[in-house]
Protein backbone atom coordinates (compact mmCIF):
# COMPACT_ATOMS: atom_id res chain seq x y z
CA UNK A 1 0.00 0.00 0.00
CA UNK A 2 1.64 3.00 -1.56
CA UNK A 3 0.98 6.55 0.73
CA UNK A 4 -0.19 4.66 3.94
CA UNK A 5 -3.19 4.89 3.30
CA UNK A 6 -4.31 1.81 4.38
CA UNK A 7 -3.98 2.31 7.85
CA UNK A 8 -7.05 3.82 10.05
CA UNK A 9 -6.79 7.44 11.68
CA UNK A 10 -5.80 7.46 14.77
CA UNK A 11 -7.93 10.74 15.87
CA UNK A 12 -11.28 9.32 15.35
CA UNK A 13 -11.66 7.96 18.78
CA UNK A 14 -13.00 8.59 22.61
CA UNK A 15 -11.30 11.37 23.70
CA UNK A 16 -12.51 11.09 27.34
CA UNK A 17 -13.46 7.69 29.23
CA UNK A 18 -16.67 6.86 31.73
CA UNK A 19 -16.12 9.20 34.78
CA UNK A 20 -13.91 11.69 34.14
CA UNK A 21 -14.02 15.15 34.73
CA UNK A 22 -14.91 17.85 31.50
CA UNK A 23 -14.54 21.07 30.91
CA UNK A 24 -17.14 23.17 28.53
CA UNK A 25 -16.58 22.97 25.35
CA UNK A 26 -13.97 19.99 25.33
CA UNK A 27 -13.95 17.27 22.74
CA UNK A 28 -15.90 14.16 23.74
CA UNK A 29 -16.00 11.48 20.61
CA UNK A 30 -14.41 12.80 17.35
CA UNK A 31 -15.87 10.96 14.03
CA UNK A 32 -18.27 8.36 15.87
CA UNK A 33 -21.42 8.58 14.48
CA UNK A 34 -22.87 5.11 16.58
CA UNK A 35 -22.62 7.38 19.37
CA UNK A 36 -25.33 9.82 20.34
CA UNK A 37 -25.58 13.08 22.21
CA UNK A 38 -27.66 13.02 25.35
CA UNK A 39 -27.38 15.01 28.13
CA UNK A 40 -24.94 18.62 28.12
CA UNK A 41 -23.90 17.50 24.71
CA UNK A 42 -23.98 18.61 21.68
CA UNK A 43 -22.84 17.57 17.82
CA UNK A 44 -23.13 14.63 15.57
CA UNK A 45 -19.81 12.83 15.06
CA UNK A 46 -17.96 15.41 16.64
CA UNK A 47 -19.44 15.87 20.43
CA UNK A 48 -18.66 18.31 22.93
CA UNK A 49 -19.85 19.11 26.33
CA UNK A 50 -22.12 22.19 27.27
CA UNK A 51 -21.35 22.12 30.76
CA UNK A 52 -18.58 21.35 33.52
CA UNK A 53 -18.78 18.12 35.34
CA UNK A 54 -18.36 14.33 34.76
CA UNK A 55 -19.20 12.37 31.47
CA UNK A 56 -21.62 9.10 31.72
CA UNK A 57 -22.90 6.50 29.35
CA UNK A 58 -26.63 5.35 28.77
CA UNK A 59 -28.34 3.22 26.25
CA UNK A 60 -31.47 3.57 24.86
CA UNK A 61 -33.41 1.03 22.87
CA UNK A 62 -35.47 2.50 19.68
CA UNK A 63 -38.64 1.42 18.22
CA UNK A 64 -36.81 -0.74 15.93
CA UNK A 65 -34.98 -2.86 18.44
CA UNK A 66 -31.68 -1.23 18.11
CA UNK A 67 -29.71 -0.03 20.82
CA UNK A 68 -28.07 3.27 20.69
CA UNK A 69 -25.41 4.39 23.11
CA UNK A 70 -25.29 8.30 24.62
CA UNK A 71 -23.00 10.29 25.69
CA UNK A 72 -23.97 12.34 28.55
CA UNK A 73 -22.16 15.41 31.12
CA UNK A 74 -23.57 15.14 34.64
CA UNK A 75 -23.24 18.62 35.54
CA UNK A 76 -20.92 19.73 38.45
CA UNK A 77 -22.64 21.14 41.58
CA UNK A 78 -20.90 24.28 42.87
CA UNK A 79 -21.00 24.20 46.62
CA UNK A 80 -22.26 27.71 48.03
CA UNK A 81 -19.84 29.01 51.07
Amino acid sequence: MTGGFSRPKKDRMLKVSDGQSVKTGQLLARGMPHYKAGENVSGLSNMHALCNGKLYFSKKKTSHGQVRTFLNVRPQVEKAS
